[in-house]
């Protein structure tokens, strides 16, 4: 494809992203499925050019920004609290079901050779980061069940690759070790990290020395190409390296950036990640014509591979709920018999928490790109080329658009969870207030001590009597907070439309206009934020 060709579907794809986000929030449909549906639909209109994707170059442009996102948000106390249950999931539930996708695909397709069934079971076996994401960040659930499927999320890519690269191996020289594997898998999750934790303090370091907002903006973005192609090159796990990268970064992030990096930066990668999302699913529907091409048509493809995709799809939803199942169920012998009855959430076994981590399976680029990255001589390829996009589509399409109200129906509306060691909100605030009037409190008199700023101490005074009063609740009362901040964003409002107004007379520079809008702004997303 010529490049200008290209740059105008990228430009048509970004325009059907804008028309599939709108019609899919006024259809109350989950925008993932949306997208994909379009990009399926625009693969097959006339006229428009024929769209090969290139695996490697995929994974490398949208899997790193994604998966830095994720992991410099992501909180490293949860993560901590949770990591058995995120290798479970991460590494447990992947490598559960590699195999049994690869028993059914034997079962099924006798004459495909064991190491080409599991490596299909390996392409279609890790859910996906940004389907996860996609989807997650739409729904409410409880905190400790986002943790998991977030941490889930940022690591399972790794292990599906890397059981991917062993079956790959496998089918291609026939030569296969299990304590080998074991052993390589270990040694590339450890360098992952340390190149991670080595890629990550040099960003911190370099960010520290940048003053200019965009530089540092232009940095961190960087960061993340820059750690997974570290560890590319170094041949250890590049996935794992950009999610401990990010997590490093992200620690850091509130002693590096300064409040309008942070303003700026948040924005920036928002608006990408938004973009990239967008447009991993609209490409994943386009690339569905180049593979019906490879199979000599869908027709065919579905008389062909059909039963034997059938089957892959069912094993793969119902193997995440064996697995899962199976963990509660041993989680629950634990705590009925062992009398170890223990208060935290991880210890005590949840069914309908479970539930939805199964049914939390969503699949996608990854998939693609390591189906689509197979070589032209590999065992079995036609079929996990069309199941792996068969998994992708049902998963995206049933599980992405019921997850929602399979939540509302087993009632795990996200609630506030907050651990005893944790100060409230209030609490929070009131000891933010007392330290910020006991450093007031000196700089506002004189040496005669005169009171120089009776506002100052007036405003701070009150901030901080008035959080000391709330400090015993749970979180401030709703109806005093919004209508504190009703005021506030009805004064702002009102000075908006003055500064217009003396702009729009001739009786203000731009320049001051541009400077006073921004005072205003700054204003109103604190109101905002702060009113709820």
């Amino acid at each position: 494809m010529h490049a200008a060709t290209a740059f105008n579907l990228v430009l048509v794809s970004l325009i059907a992203i804008i028309a599939l986000e709108v019609l899919a929030r006024r259809l109350k449909l989950p925008p993932a499925a949306a997208l994909l549906v379009g990009g399926v639909a625009m693969a097959f209109v006339p006229g428009l050019p024929h769209l090969e994707l290139d695996p490697e170059l995929v994974l490398v442009v949208f899997l790193p920004p994604l998966l830095m996102y994720g992991a410099y948000f992501f909180v490293w106390d949860d993560f901590k609290r949770n990591l058995s249950g995120i290798l479970l999931l991460a590494i447990g539930a992947v490598a559960f079901t590699t195999l049994v996708v690869g028993v059914a695909v034997h079962l099924v397709v006798p004459e495909l050779p064991w190491a080409a069934c599991f490596a299909l079971g390996a392409v279609v076996s890790p859910p996906d980061a940004v389907a996860a994401k996609a989807v997650l960040e739409r729904v409410a659930l409880p905190r400790r069940l986002m943790v998991l499927l977030e941490g889930e999320s940022l690591l399972n890519d790794a292990a599906g690759l890397v059981l991917f690269r062993f079956a790959l191996v496998a089918a291609m020289s026939g030569v296969f070790s299990a304590p080998r594997a074991v052993a390589s898998f270990a040694g590339l999750a450890i360098g992952g990290v340390v190149v991670g934790i080595v890629a990550g303090f040099i960003a911190v370091k370099l960010l520290r020395a940048l003053e200019d907002d965009y530089l540092v903006i232009t940095t961190s973005m960087l960061t993340s190409w820059v750690s997974y192609i570290a560890g590319e090159e170094l041949g250890v796990s590049s996935v794992i390296a950009t999610v401990t990268c990010g997590m490093v970064v992200g620690w850091h992030q509130h002693e590096v950036f300064t409040a309008a990096q942070r303003m700026r930066g948040t924005a920036f990668w928002q608006v990408v990640v938004f973009v990239l999302e967008s447009l991993v699913f609209v490409l994943i529907g386009l690339s569905l014509r180049g593979i019906a091409v490879r199979l000599g048509g869908v027709g065919d493809a579905f008389s062909l591979l059909g039963p034997a995709t059938a089957a892959v799809i069912a094993v793969v939803i119902a193997s995440r709920f064996v697995w899962v199942f199976g963990v509660e169920a041993v989680k629950w012998i634990a705590w009925t018999f062992t009398g170890r009855r223990r208060a935290d959430a991880a210890a005590v076994p949840d069914w309908r928490a479970a539930t939805v981590v199964s049914w939390a399976g969503m699949r996608g680029v990854v998939t693609l790109a390591v189906a689509l990255s197979l070589p032209e001589t590999m065992p079995g390829r036609d079929l996990i080329l069309f199941a792996g996009f068969a998994v992708i589509l049902v998963t995206v399409l049933l599980q992405g658009a019921t997850i929602g109200p399979l939540i509302a129906l087993l009632s795990l509306a996200r609630g506030h969870e907050r651990s005893s060691r944790h100060l409230s909100e209030p609490q929070a605030w009131a000891r933010m207030e007392t330290a910020q009037l006991a450093a007031i409190q000196p700089l506002v008199h004189d040496a005669d001590g005169n009171v120089i700023h009776p506002r100052l101490l007036e405003q701070y005074t009150y901030r901080a009597g008035l959080t000391k009063r709330f400090e015993d609740m749970e979180e401030f009362p709703a109806d005093a907070r919004h209508a504190h901040y009703d005021v506030v964003l009805a004064a702002i409002a009102a000075g908006r439309a003055e500064l217009l107004r003396m702009h729009r007379a001739g009786e203000i520079h731009d320049e001051l206009l541009h400077s006073l809008e921004h005072d205003l702004d700054l204003q109103e997303i604190i109101a905002l934020h702060s009113r709820g």
